[in-house]
């Protein structure tokens, strides 16, 4: 069965009614400025399970009356349309100029590789013996899997190229541990393993341009106390990994920012 358009003109119109109420609704509980019912948030893979869950728990301490509904996806989101609070991504992923970011930390990466791999294979050191390993990619996306580096002067532009690809930077992680060839990945996932042996820092001196991650939310004149609550929690807890993210001044800038996209 399928509706008439009649039917379909109605189903929007009680559609609009009801965000206007929904909208309406959240206005009133959020007078009292406590943050409180379901906060849902996105997440890139990779970000999601080596940063932001092993947080969760302190931020529901300190927020007792809030419900986390955590999407854990690489999929480009549409924030509003899905309904989702917040989502936090690569600065690069904001399509929409109507969303706010708040920067939460600088992301930095670095070629690696299982001491296995590089047992068989041998230690590249330069671009050239670079291209002769197996170089796993990111499945869809052309752009990070161009390594360059932010030399002006002696800049190299080179694509991986290999027999692997994964769909999330969680999975290209697991194919490097597993030894299936070298990877870029970001340093908040690989110093750890880099001091455990599992993995090697492959030519250290190469410098890929880093990214921003951010935290992404709708632009409203009332923002939701728990959706604040979390943006200023993430803020707060990033704000002194130095490894990762921008200096300090350059992260007050961009809190000033905060609500003006």
């Amino acid at each position: 069965m399928s509706p008439t358009q009649e039917g379909l003109e109605l189903y929007e119109k009680c559609k609009a009614m009801a965000a206007n109420f929904k909208e309406a609704e959240a206005l009133i509980s959020n007078l009292d400025g406590i943050p409180r019912g379901i906060l849902r948030i996105a997440c890139t893979v990779a970000f999601g399970k080596s940063q932001l869950i092993q947080l969760l728990p302190e931020f529901m301490e300190e927020n007792p009356e809030v419900q986390i509904s955590l999407d854990l996806t690489d999929r480009e989101i549409d924030l509003q349309g899905e309904g989702f609070d917040a989502a936090i991504c690569f600065a690069e992923q904001r399509k929409n100029p109507d969303i706010v970011v708040r920067r939460i930390m600088r992301s930095r990466r670095v070629l690696c590789a299982s001491p296995s791999y590089l047992e068989r294979r041998g230690i590249p050191t330069d671009f050239a013996a670079l291209a002769k390993h197996n170089c796993l990619r990111v499945a869809g996306n052309s752009g990070r899997n161009s390594w360059n580096t932010v030399e002006p002067d002696n800049g190299h532009d080179f694509e991986a190229q290999g027999n692997f690809e994964g769909n999330s930077t969680d999975v290209i992680l697991r194919a490097t541990l597993a030894g299936v060839g070298i990877a870029r990945l970001p340093r908040y996932m690989t110093d750890q393993k880099f001091e455990s042996g599992e993995l090697v820092h492959v030519m250290p001196e190469y410098s890929p341009p880093s990214t921003d991650i951010v935290v992404m939310f709708a632009e409203r004149r009332n923002l939701a106390p728990k959706t604040r609550a979390f943006v200023d929690f993430l803020v707060r807890r990033f704000r002194d990994v130095a490894d990762y993210q921008a200096t300090g001044s350059e992260a007050q800038g961009s809190n000033k920012n905060m609500e003006k996209g």
